[in-house]
């Protein structure tokens, strides 16, 4: 059985066990986290009003941050150059379980 969730604006296909970097979320680590799922898959699938009677339930395993990506920027014949860079924060969240 898996399910699909939204976090961050993208969504998830997830199963029980699975662990994922998420866009950075508030709680420390350990805390239990509870999400409505769009659609579950199994045996049927569900959606709407019949996904949203299960609750995919999931725990914080840590917070940190992504490689840094550089961006640059040139504009030619006038010597404009620009280098900044960005690293993304991110909360590893592992699945416990789908329950309904």
């Amino acid at each position: 059985m898996f399910a699909v969730i939204t976090s961050g604006g993208k969504q998830y296909r997830v199963e029980e066990g699975d662990v994922l970097k998420v866009e950075k979320l508030k709680g420390e680590t350990g805390d239990k986290l509870d999400m409505v799922p769009l659609f579950i898959a199994g045996d049927k699938f569900l959606t709407g009003e019949d996904a949203a009677k299960f609750v995919v339930s999931a725990e914080v395993v840590d917070h940190g941050k992504h490689k840094k990506i550089y961006i640059r920027k040139y504009k030619s014949g006038i010597q404009y150059r620009k280098r900044t860079g960005h690293r993304q924060q991110f909360t590893s969240i592992k699945i416990v379980g789908i329950k309904g």
